[in-house]
């Protein structure tokens, strides 16, 4: 039954030259950011906050602030679906994989791999079905096998040969904390995650990422003025280096502070208990401005697209695999 789905790996350099490719999402983070005149300009204002960020977490033996360089690569995850000896491939998944360059040494070093996540069957998931499910509703509710699928086709993903060969730790995703729960500071602290909160409820985002085998925690790295969402599995302090770890709040507090300035650009930092607010005036914007409707409008559309290519034409073979689907192995 596994045999059904099988993936296949592509990398693009993340750069100033960098152009989305055809089957990328344009809502993702690092599209955005390489549209429109000031594509160039863009581009290069976000690299350089990614290092700067960077060479502040891993401030030891780097008395100048510039030993580093934060390098970036997309990876694409196509996944390809056989059918009575034919094959067909959907655009499944895009993310981040940094690496760390040394300027002092002039080694390199891995990174990780995660970061970003982006899914068009995601953008199916809450912008095509969940409004679907809703639409005659007195109340919201969510379907009881919701996400089930792209939890499955993700864990798939990551026990495949494809990421074992090209990969060698699970993926770490970080994501935005939410503007509808309050986080409070526990007494945990890590050297370079920082100060570490819970939130006061669960989300339907932290629902969604559990049917993918992930957990979650919390933490507001020094010189942070908000928690991250660091979504993994196994161990999130133990299985990652403190490099490791800088390389994914240096690239996604650099996009959050782009995407969410009324956050993680605010003038004044969490305290013992935050709630988040995307209608904070107390910030400062980024030089890099994007439209969050025309975003919204978007997912809808990706969501479709998913949808077309991938939900109809294969629903009978996705519900049979979904149904009997057992890990390779234990993640």
């Amino acid at each position: 039954m596994n045999n059904e789905f099988t993936f296949a790996i592509k990398r693009l350099r993340f750069d100033e030259n960098y152009r989305p490719s055809q089957n990328t999402r344009i809502t993702t983070n690092f599209a955005n950011l390489a549209r429109g005149e000031k594509r160039r300009e863009n581009l290069h204002n976000a690299l350089t906050m990614i290092d700067d960020r960077f060479n502040a977490l891993a401030h030891w033996d780097n008395p100048e602030g510039n030993r580093y360089s934060v390098q970036l690569d997309i990876v694409s995850v196509d996944m390809i679906v056989g059918v009575e000896h034919q094959s067909d491939t959907f655009p499944a998944i895009e993310v981040l994989q940094t690496s760390i360059v040394d300027r002092k040494t002039g080694k390199r070093i891995e990174g990780v791999v995660g970061n970003n996540f982006s899914s068009y069957l995601r953008d199916y998931d809450f912008s095509v079905r969940l409004l679907e499910h809703n639409r005659h509703q007195s109340g919201f509710s969510v379907p009881e096998d919701f996400g089930d699928l792209h939890g499955k086709l993700f864990q798939h993903f990551v026990n495949s040969k494809a990421y074992t060969q090209n990969f060698g730790k699970p993926p770490v995703i970080c994501l935005s904390v939410s503007d509808s729960k309050t986080y409070h500071r526990t007494g945990n602290q890590h050297p370079v995650l920082g100060v570490e909160y819970q939130p006061d409820d669960s989300s339907l985002t932290e629902l969604y990422f559990r049917k993918m085998g992930l957990q979650v925690r919390y933490f507001m790295p020094a010189g942070s003025v908000a928690p991250l969402a660091f979504y993994f599995f196994g161990d999130l302090l133990n299985d990652y280096t403190n490099l490791e770890l800088a390389s994914t709040i240096a690239t996604m507090e650099t996009f959050q502070r782009i995407y969410r300035p009324e956050i993680y650009n605010a003038h004044s930092a969490a305290g013992e208990c935050y709630q988040p607010d995307l209608k904070n005036r107390d910030h400062s914007p980024t030089d890099v401005v994007y439209d969050r409707d025309e975003r919204s409008q978007l997912a809808v559309e990706q969501g479709k697209y998913a949808e077309e290519r991938l939900i109809k034409p294969y629903r009978t073979l996705l519900e049979r695999w979904s149904a009997n689907y057992v890990p390779d192995y234990a993640l």
